[in-house]
């Protein structure tokens, strides 16, 4: 079988959805391989042989399986890190809101989730320190009464019953006054707990706090009021599950432990407006801000040094994205210098001084994030990005040599052709490369040393497509999202319709390395940001509960990434909390974390082989060069089935990955050269009660992977229905 170029030594060496108003949608380009294509469309029937047959060659690999294959990406999108991995209870706990006795209206969840406010008890609307606040721009006066209870509550709070629950809230006030901090679980008179506090004094003190729940409430209350004469000032509170891992959930942290995940991505658009300053010291007196990437106010409490606390427990390597938004090359160089200078430096002297002796050597840097897109803080055209982006390498090197720089490149595509270019180049842009809109291009002509990995973002959703005609027919001022038409798909088209993705950033890339020889083994491409939208369901979390039907996608998209070892080297999926299924007290294994840890403890350091077979994926239906159209057709020649395999790391094992997004059994036989199989055989299969199906905390799992034990290798594999299936066969 002939193989396409750069896929296996020994060989012939030859999306996105996410629109703009959610999620800001993420636009990708594409290279010279994916124009000649025509503009007919190609139907095809495809043909399943009564046999199908597997051909595995072990003497013919590609480069090893890395960790940073299954890596993660973890923005601060509103409260998707507070709410999944940080322990706080208390919503606007720095007072960023104004407080008055009405209800902030609350609409549907939210991209993120929604923040809780404070109401006011007593009185119409609660004065605001500004000239002296303890942070931030204002703190919460309360002008009290000798006989009603005048102050703040804040509902929503998740308890358990039994659970004991700590804090500290910052006071000052008038000899008078005598503040009451209560938390509240029901309704009647006893359920409900006190800290009483006084005397309170001019200036502001830290007071404890400790509860204990005494029943389970989704909807408990926190509140702060005080009686007597005079005035009290809150300056700051906090309340935690006494249970807390230096301040992060140890249910979500320790699920996610499971799970071998290389690194976590931190960064997106939230980054090109970030004051990394502010993320850093007293947690107490970190001023909170306005995030203005995603229209939410953010506490900075989960900062860079809790970034790091959370890698350890989470047993994964930082990658840190700077701010080439509205920051500057200084500030990017200090912040390495916080992260990795020594102590006897500038940075690394604060940092000590912030309780972190040693320095954390973070080798993993992004310089900025999609700084091509309409909707990042701070964009420029690419000439002058360039001078930004080396600019900041230069700096950036000086304080560490030893640090790997990512840049934020773009494939040149048809989604991106610029509006007012769509009528002229869509499907047919090759002059357009290497020129004004060619971001990947532009770096690997103008940066070319200062950069070590290039990244890329894709965000796809099933049930349509990207049509081209549409678009060359699009005005001016709509967006080129609007060039996507709905279109009916089976589960197995869906499930592809991703891989294809995949496939297509592939084939650019090596439009790339031919127009530019010399990135071939010197830079690698890193997939850090990509998530696929089809089939989930309603819920909690960022993107709500992950279904089987994505199970399988996420595993053809895996197994296509691990096609392209030679060149693409890492991936980030978007977000690494979308690997579990949480609310405000308990979390469990979705069906995403479930392949994760799957795909992670077997393939990290595997050797992927050659495989072939007698049943070639479908021909694509539409021309290639959009966001969701490779030139082929992503997969293994094993139709329906989509089949990878690999040795593993100490080549004792043939482990052979196997996605059946149909509803029938599917059997193949297994044909292997360059080694024979020689011993006992294990499979785990990942199956689900239907394509619809989820795991939700506090109900039974609909989702499994099920280990067994099969004895000899066989010479026949049977997959179930809708299934995702993982051998391990002795080989010598």
């Amino acid at each position: 079988m002939q193989l396409e170029r750069g896929r296996f030594s020994g060989s012939d060496n030859k999306t996105k959805e996410k629109d703009e108003g959610t999620m800001k949608a993420k636009f990708l380009m594409f290279a010279a391989a994916a124009l000649l294509l025509g503009s007919a469309s190609v139907v095809t029937t495809q043909q399943v042989p009564d046999h199908l047959s597997v051909s595995i060659n072990t003497t013919q690999t590609s480069d090893a399986v890395t960790k940073y294959e299954f890596g993660q990406f973890i923005e601060h999108i509103v409260k998707t890190m507070y709410s999944s991995l940080w322990a706080e209870m208390v919503d606007d706990r720095k007072f960023f809101f104004p407080i008055t006795a009405k209800e902030p209206a609350q609409g549907p969840g939210g991209f993120g989730g929604q923040m809780r406010r404070w109401t006011s008890v007593g009185l119409d609307e609660i004065e605001m320190d500004k000239k002296v606040p303890f942070v931030g721009d204002q703190s919460p006066v309360i002008q009290l009464d000798a006989k009603s209870p005048h102050g703040i509550r804040q509902t929503g709070l998740g308890l358990v019953k039994g659970k004991q629950y700590t804090g500290r809230i910052y006071l000052r006030g008038t000899p008078g006054a005598k503040v009451n901090v209560m938390l509240v679980w029901g309704d009647g008179a006893s359920e409900k707990q006190s800290v009483a506090i006084t005397p309170l004094t001019a200036e502001y003190k830290k007071y404890p706090l400790t509860f204990t729940a005494k029943a389970d409430s989704e909807e408990g209350i926190i509140e702060v009021t005080g009686t007597g004469s005079g005035s009290f000032h809150i300056g700051a509170i906090s309340l935690m599950p006494a249970d807390n891992i230096q301040g992060f959930r140890p249910d979500t942290t320790a699920l996610l432990r499971k799970i071998p995940m290389g690194f976590w991505r931190y960064g997106g658009n939230y980054t090109s407006n970030l004051i990394w300053y502010h993320i850093v010291g007293d947690i107490d007196k970190r001023p909170p801000d306005w995030d203005n990437a995603w229209n939410a106010m953010q506490t900075n409490d989960l900062g860079l040094d809790e970034f790091m606390t959370l890698c350890r427990l989470i047993n994964v390597e930082p990658y840190i994205s700077v701010n080439a938004g509205l920051g500057d090359s200084h500030s990017a160089a200090e912040e390495i210098e916080y992260m990795n200078g020594a102590a006897t430096t500038h940075m690394g002297a604060q940092r000590v001084k912030n309780g972190h002796a040693t320095p954390y050597n973070v080798k993993l840097w992004n310089i900025g994030n999609e700084p091509w897109g309409s909707w990042q803080i701070g964009r420029t055209d690419l000439k002058y990005y360039l001078m930004k982006h080396n600019e900041f390498a230069k700096a950036m090197r000086q304080v560490d040599p030893s640090i790997t720089l990512i840049a934020s490149g773009m494939m040149l595509q048809d989604d991106n052709v610029p509006n007012d270019l769509r009528a002229k180049y869509v499907g047919h842009h090759d002059a357009m490369f290497g020129g004004d809109y060619d971001w990947t291009g532009g770096f690997m002509r103008e940066s070319k040393s200062n950069f070590d990995i290039m990244a890329e973002h894709w965000y796809a959703q099933g049930g349509h497509h990207w049509d081209q005609e549409k678009a060359r027919n699009l005005p001016n001022d709509k967006p080129s999202d609007d060039a996507y038409v709905k279109v009916d798909m089976t589960p197995l088209e869906a499930a592809r319709y991703a891989a294809d993705t995949v496939r297509l950033k592939a084939e650019e890339w090596q439009g790339y390395e031919q127009r530019f020889p010399w990135i071939v083994n010197k830079i690698k491409l890193s997939i850090d940001e990509y998530a696929y939208f089809g089939g989930g369901a309603p819920g909690e979390g960022i993107f709500g509960r992950t279904t089987m039907k994505q199970a399988l996608a996420y595993s053809m998209i895996l197994n296509e990434m691990m096609r392209y070892t030679n060149f693409l080297t890492m991936g980030a999926q978007t977000t690494g909390v979308s690997l579990i299924d949480y609310n405000k007290t308990a979390s469990t294994m979705n069906a995403l974390g479930l392949l994760y840890e799957m795909y992670g403890n077997h393939f990290v350091g595997a050797i992927p082989v050659e495989l072939g077979g007698n049943s070639p994926q479908p021909a694509e239906k539409y021309p290639a060069g959009g966001p969701d159209t490779p030139q082929k057709s992503s997969g293994s020649p094993t139709y329906p089935l989509d089949v990878f395999a690999a040795l593993s790391a100490d080549k004792k094992s043939l482990l052979i990955s196997v996605a059946n997004a149909t509803d029938a059994d599917q059997k193949f036989d297994v044909n292997l050269t360059g080694s024979k199989l020689a011993g006992p055989a294990k499979a785990w299969q990942m199956t689900g009660s239907s394509t619809t199906a989820y795991n939700h905390v506090g109900e039974a799992a609909q989702i499994t992977v099920k280990e067994t034990s099969l004895g000899s290798a066989p010479s026949t594999i049977s997959v179930p229905p809708y299934s995702v299936s993982l051998y391990q066969l002795a080989v010598q």
